[in-house]
């Protein structure tokens, strides 16, 4: 499956967010997404996820233009940066609603076996995070996004999720974005940079260095 998007336009008031965005998200492949603070990152993938509206857009997928949000649709699962559980619901019971594991979770996050009865108000904010990431992950979904998925999480779950992602791209679209760029140049297989309203594709370390982004060396 082959994702695109292009003529994204957003502005709030006079202030222009997008004007001349393209991304390309295909099956075996993860996407990432760079960009200083509201650069638009978090509002391009609302956009192509279709709860936020823009001017014009384009989403087309394998060439075909969708009329539909594709939130509408039962192609995408999307992870934002803001809680999606409910806070007094059990893990137990979460897992039952994503269909997904419970026992296969905790093979792989050993410490978060005695939290299967507790509710989601019950843990920090960074294994609220691990256990989201998690069930959206493993949703079963042809494309997914995930929008700084590694926030409030330790360095070992990190590691572990670019595990998860390696094997999960092999069925789905990844597009994942984070403030941690050491890690999404890790495991993406191409990389957009967000500037001035634009995005450029990201060939090399030294390309996103030369647009003073970070210090790579």
């Amino acid at each position: 499956m082959i994702l695109e998007a292009d003529n994204i336009v957003l502005s709030f008031g006079d202030e222009k967010i997008l004007s001349g965005i393209y991304l390309k998200a295909e099956t075996g492949k993860v996407t990432g997404i760079l960009g200083r603070n509201g650069c638009g990152k978090t509002s391009l993938l609302r956009i192509i996820f279709g709860d936020l509206n823009s001017k014009y857009k384009n989403i087309r997928i394998n060439t075909k233009y969708q009329k539909r949000d594709l939130y509408k649709t039962n192609l995408i699962s999307y992870l934002p940066q803001h809680q999606i559980l409910p806070k007094n619901i059990k893990l137990s019971k979460a897992f039952n609603l994503f269909s997904v594991d419970w026992s296969s979770f905790v093979e792989q996050f050993e410490s978060f076996r005695i939290y299967k009865n507790f509710k989601t108000d019950n843990l920090s904010s960074g294994e609220l995070r691990v256990v989201e990431t998690y069930l959206i992950l493993n949703s079963g979904k042809p494309i997914i996004f995930l929008d700084e998925p590694f926030s409030f999480i330790a360095p070992l779950y990190i590691e572990k999720f670019k595990r998860i992602i390696e094997q999960k791209k092999k069925q789905a679209a990844i597009v994942i974005t984070d403030h941690f760029y050491r890690d999404i140049l890790d495991i993406s297989d191409s990389v957009y940079f967000l500037k001035n309203g634009y995005s450029k594709l990201i060939k090399s370390k030294e390309d996103l260095e030369r647009e003073g982004y970070a210090n790579i060396s």
